[in-house]
């Protein structure tokens, strides 16, 4: 708990076995109350070391239902167990657990209720083995989205985020793609909700055990991300009433 509020950390796991020890051990639990894995049909023994290492909420998909329907499965969880500050990391060690501190302060303390780790603040990405093309599209993605939804941020594709219970009971995520545009469409909602975001500096971490996806599967990313930004563009003028902008207790 922090300042009575319930910490619940999730992880969507998918063929994670080799890297899930390692990253559960470095996870707080001085502040920590909950942890939360979701195993997408992987084709390893993710869920059962999962158990094995003491993880108590286990949730096992028979079929894969994707990287954002993985996330769905996981913050219903955590909003049904009460958490009040919700942490998404990836059990496969490429984001440090070590900053869930940083992150549960700035949530706990109510200074903001949306915290992402990003990569791109400071100059350690490139440094950490992120692919050069991936930073040149990070980059050029994220200043047309900083354009089209009428923000700014350093990075919108960082997959370390923190979430206040307020947050996601106020977006309508379950609405969103079970695809990796789903981490995009959340950042859309819960900018034209009005929740301000904050940024810690996250160390790159790039190396073989690491998940990511392929030039063909970021590439649909990327069109995915252009089509959620002149989605929000459109709803923010008027000019459109997207089902995802209302909100889920309308």
């Amino acid at each position: 708990m922090y300042k009575g509020k319930k910490v619940v950390v999730v992880l969507p796991a998918y063929n994670a076995a080799l890297t899930l020890e390692k990253t559960y051990a470095e996870i707080p639990f001085d502040l920590v109350d909950e942890v939360i894995l979701c195993d997408d049909a992987s084709r390893d023994n993710t869920s059962d070391l999962a158990h094995e290492i003491g993880i108590n909420h286990v949730i096992t998909h028979e079929n894969n239902k994707g990287y954002g329907g993985n996330q769905k499965s996981l913050y219903n969880k955590a909003l049904e167990l009460g958490g009040d500050i919700i942490i998404m990391l990836h059990p496969d060690y490429q984001y440090t657990p070590k900053l869930i501190p940083a992150m549960v302060n700035i949530i706990g303390d109510e200074l903001y209720p949306v915290v992402l780790g990003s990569r791109i603040l400071g100059k350690g990405a490139l440094q950490g083995g992120m692919p050069l093309y991936k930073y040149v599209a990070n980059r050029a993605l994220t200043l047309t989205q900083n354009l089209l939804v009428n923000y700014k941020l350093s990075e919108y594709h960082t997959g370390y985020r923190a979430f206040s219970r307020e947050v996601l009971e106020h977006i309508n995520f379950n609405q969103n793609s079970d695809d990796f545009v789903f981490d995009n469409e959340m950042l859309s909602q819960i900018i034209y909700a009005g929740f301000d975001i904050a940024e810690v500096t996250c160390p790159t971490k790039y190396f073989e055990e690491a998940s990511s996806i392929n030039f063909a599967r970021s590439a649909k990313y990327g069109m995915g991300v252009l089509r959620v930004s002149l989605s929000h563009f459109a709803q923010r003028l008027g000019l459109a009433r997207l089902r995802m902008y209302e909100s889920p207790k309308s």
